[in-house]
C-alpha cells in the first residue's frame, strides 16, 4: 500500500485545504460592506499573497478527478461511500453553523432552526465555503455519465475537449469587449461553448493526466513553472490593475475558477507535484501529511469557525497584513487539523469529519 500511494496527490489536497483557509483569511482585507473594495494598502498586499491560492477549489477538483475517472466500481459503492462521506458531514456543519451563528448573536435562535429546516433547499446559514460541497455533489452525479468516455477516449478526444475547456476559460476577459459572444444574449445565458466551461473541465484534465502524462519527465516540471510564472503574472497582475474598482466582483476577475489563468497556475502546481515520492514513507512526517490529506475535507468545513477566532485574537496585535493574513491562515490550519483530528476518534466520526 505505501509503496503504491501517490503522495504527490496527499501534497496537492494539503496545499489545497491550507489555499483556502489563507483565502478567506485575506477577505477580510480587502472585502468591505456590501461587497465593496477596501481603501488603503490591504487589497494590493492581497492580490500579491493570494492570487496563486486562488488554484484551491480547482486542485481540489482535479484530485478528485484523478481518482474516480474512470470509475471502477459498482455504482451503488460509488454514491453510498459519497452519500456517508460527503453528504452526510455536510448536513451536520450546516446545522452546526446555523448554530454557531446564533451563539455569535448574528441571528435569532428562531432564525437558526429555521435556518435547519431550510438545509434541503439551500445553507442552513449562507457560510460561504460550503458552496463548494454543492458543486462537488453535481460533479459527482456527473462523473457515471462522461467515466466511460474517459475510459475509451483517444488522446486526440480529450485534447479536443480540454482546448474547447481552455477556450471557454477565456470568456469572461472576452466579455470585457464584447458582452456577449457565441449565442449570448439577455434571454439565452447558455452560449456555443458554455457546456464546456466550468469545474468539470479539471476533472477532466486530471483524468488526462493520469492517463497521459503521469510520467516524470523533465519537461512536465518545466512546463509546470512555466504555466504557473505565466499564469500568477496574468492573475495578481489584473487584480491589481483593477484595484480602483468599487465592487469585488469587478476586482475579482482574474481570481475566477473559470478563467485561463486560474487554469494554467492549476496544471503547473499538479505537474510539479504529481510525481513527488519520499524515501521513507514511513516517516512521521509523511505520515502527518497523509493523516492531513484524509482530514481535509473535515477541515475544510470546520475552518471558518477557528479562522473567526484567530482573526478576532490576532489581527490588532499585528501591524501588517503580509505577515498576518499568513500567520492568521497557519494558525487556523493546525488547530483546524487537531480539532478535526480528536473529532475523529469518536464513534461514527465519518459521519462528522467525513
Amino acid at each position: 500500500m505505501e509503496k503504491t500511494r501517490n503522495y504527490g496527490l496527499d501534497i496537492l489536497r494539503v496545499l489545497a485545504c491550507y489555499f483556502v483557509i489563507q483565502i478567506h483569511t485575506g477577505e477580510f482585507y480587502y472585502i468591505g460592506a456590501d461587497g465593496t473594495v477596501l481603501p488603503g494598502d490591504s487589497p494590493f498586499w492581497v492580490g500579491i499573497l493570494n492570487s496563486l491560492l486562488r488554484t484551491s477549489v480547482p486542485l481540489f477538483v482535479m484530485t478528485s478527478g484523478f481518482f474516480l475517472l474512470p470509475i471502477k466500481e459498482d455504482l451503488n459503492v460509488f454514491f453510498k461511500k459519497r452519500f456517508t462521506r460527503v453528504v452526510i458531514p455536510f448536513v451536520v456543519w450546516c446545522a452546526l453553523y446555523a448554530i454557531y451563528w446564533a451563539l455569535l448573536g448574528k441571528t435569532t435562535w428562531t432564525q437558526a432552526f429555521q435556518n435547519i429546516v431550510h438545509i434541503p433547499v439551500n445553507f442552513g446559514t449562507e457560510i460561504g465555503h460550503l458552496w463548494y460541497v454543492y458543486m462537488l455533489i453535481g460533479l459527482y452525479l456527473f462523473v457515471p455519465l462522461i467515466s466511460p468516455w474517459v475510459a475509451t477516449a483517444s488522446r486526440k478526444s480529450m485534447e479536443l475537449y480540454l482546448a474547447l475547456f481552455a477556450f471557454a476559460m477565456c470568456v469572461p476577459f472576452i466579455h470585457q469587449v464584447f458582452p456577449e459572444i457565441l449565442g449570448e444574449c439577455w434571454w439565452n445565458r447558455t452560449p456555443m461553448l458554455y457546456y464546456f466551461s466550468g469545474l468539470l473541465g479539471y476533472m477532466i484534465l486530471a483524468a488526462y493526466i493520469r492517463k497521459y502524462m503521469l510520467e516524470n519527465k523533465t519537461w512536465h516540471f518545466l512546463l509546470g513553472i512555466a504555466l504557473i510564472l505565466v499564469g500568477y503574472a496574468i492573475t495578481a497582475g489584473v487584480f491589481i490593475y483593477r484595484l480602483d474598482s468599487k465592487y469585488i466582483w469587478d476586482l475579482e476577475l482574474s481570481w475566477g475558477f473559470d478563467t485561463i489563468n486560474v487554469a494554467m497556475m492549476t496544471f503547473g502546481v499538479f505537474l510539479l507535484l504529481k510525481n513527488v515520492s519520499f524515501n521513507n514513507p514511513s516517516s512521521a512526517m509523511v505520515k502527518i501529511l497523509v493523516d492531513i490529506s484524509q482530514k481535509s475535507y473535515g477541515i475544510y468545513l470546520l475552518h471558518i469557525m477557528v479562522l473567526n477566532f484567530f482573526h478576532d485574537q490576532l489581527d490588532t496585535k499585528i501591524d501588517f497584513v503580509v505577515i498576518k493574513i499568513p500567520v492568521i491562515a497557519i494558525c487556523s490550519f493546525i488547530t483546524s487539523y487537531v480539532i478535526i483530528k480528536l473529532l475523529s476518534y469518536l464513534p461514527k466520526s465519518k459521519y462528522i469529519v467525513g
